[in-house]
């Protein structure tokens, strides 16, 4: 039975892969910010030093609000470095993924289109991207499989409909489901046909 940890699993996306990966028979550790909170490195330690191990780990984190870059504060830049980079930084250096498992990165399409409202996304999400691309070359030597899926905005898509969180939580079963590897390193855009941007 493969294990998996699916941060943010309680709602939304993560609850969504939480229960696909379930669903084929995988020992889920779905946690809520209660359990862990990537933007208190004390909480990160300390779930790490309790889930050490894992075969899947989902990197999945709610986003700030947006903010144009003038009413930023430091205490925005401090709390968001911390939870959407050096704690998923922290995790990936203390938990050990055996080999042949899957990391998934729940990233955003802002990291391929920087949005001027969405400055501390667009900032510490393509900087945790370059290191998760980085890292999947060295993963790849133990046959670790590196996703970074990028959702892109819920809203005024060409498909007229709203993105369902089931269809990115089936997207994450049917890759681990089919033992598909060589996609290793890829950014999947998950917008419905709404970017611009062909790579």
């Amino acid at each position: 039975m493969k294990t998996a940890i699916v941060l943010g699993g309680s709602r939304g996306i993560g609850k969504a892969i939480a229960d696909s990966l379930k669903s084929i028979g995988c020992d889920v550790i779905a946690t809520s910010k209660n359990e862990l909170d990537t933007s208190s490195l004390e909480s990160v330690s300390s779930f790490a030093e309790k889930h050490n191990e894992v075969d899947i780990l989902v990197l999945n984190t709610g986003g700030p609000e947006p903010k144009e870059f003038f009413s930023v504060t430091e205490e925005d830049w401090n709390h968001y470095h911390n939870q959407l980079f050096l704690g998923f930084c922290l995790l990936l250096q203390k938990i050990k993924i055996n080999d042949g498992g899957y990391i998934f990165l729940m990233s955003s399409n802002v990291i391929k289109e920087p949005n001027p409202k969405l400055i501390i996304s667009s900032a510490y999400r393509s900087a945790f991207s370059s290191v998760f691309k980085i890292l999947s070359k060295e993963f790849a030597n133990k046959q670790i499989s590196c996703i970074n899926i990028a959702p892109g905005p819920i809203h005024t898509l060409p498909m007229k409909r709203l993105g369902k969180p089931e269809e990115i939580g089936d997207f994450v079963k049917s890759i681990v489901e089919n033992d598909i590897k060589y996609l290793s390193g890829a950014v999947i855009n998950f917008d419905g046909a709404n970017s611009n941007f062909v790579y």
